[in-house]
C-alpha cells in the first residue's frame, strides 16, 4: 500500500502554512478567518460551524454570525486549509495545507474523533472507477465508520 508522504504541521506552524497556502491562492489573510482557522484547529474532532462561530464568539466577546463562519469554512475546504467530514457535517484542520490530496477519513462512532489517512492507491482507483463509469470525478470524500483503538 503506497503511501502519501508529507509534513504535518502543529500549532503556530499549522497557521503559518495555512496563511500562506491561502495567500497562494490569491486570497487574503484576514483577522477573522485567522479566529475561526485558529477555533477550527484547536478541536480535537470534527468541529460544525456553529461549534466555530461559539469559540470565536467566546473568544472575542462578541456573537459571530454562524452564516460567516460557513462562508470561511467553505472557503478553507476550497483552498485546502480545512476538510469537510461529510457524514458529520463538520470541519477539521489540515495539518499539511500546503500539499494537495485526497484523504480517507476514519470516523469512531464512539467518541467521535477523525483521523485522516492517506493513500494514493486507493483514491486513484476511486477515481478511476468513476472515469470508467463516464464519470468526471471532483473530490473523492471516502469515510470509514468504525472503532478507534481507544475505544476499542
Amino acid at each position: 500500500m503506497e503511501q502519501h508522504v508529507h509534513r504535518e504541521h502543529e500549532g503556530e506552524a499549522l497557521t503559518h502554512a495555512a496563511q500562506e497556502t491561502l495567500k497562494r491562492s490569491g486570497e487574503q489573510w484576514t483577522a477573522m478567518r485567522e479566529s475561526v482557522f485558529t477555533a477550527l484547529a484547536g478541536f480535537d474532532r470534527p468541529a460544525s460551524a456553529y461549534d466555530v462561530a461559539e469559540s470565536v464568539s467566546n473568544l472575542q466577546g462578541r456573537r459571530v454570525a454562524a452564516n460567516s463562519v460557513y462562508r470561511i469554512l467553505d472557503l478553507f475546504v476550497q483552498s485546502n486549509l480545512a476538510r469537510r467530514v461529510e457524514s458529520e457535517n463538520a470541519y477539521i484542520a489540515n495539518a499539511h495545507p500546503d500539499c494537495l490530496h485526497d484523504c480517507i477519513f476514519l470516523v469512531c462512532d464512539v467518541c467521535g474523533r477523525t483521523t485522516h489517512i492517506d493513500d494514493d492507491v486507493v483514491t486513484q482507483d476511486v477515481r478511476a472507477a468513476a472515469w470508467k463509469a463516464g464519470f468526471t470525478p471532483k473530490r473523492p470524500v471516502i469515510e470509514v465508520r468504525g472503532i478507534c483503538a481507544d475505544c476499542t
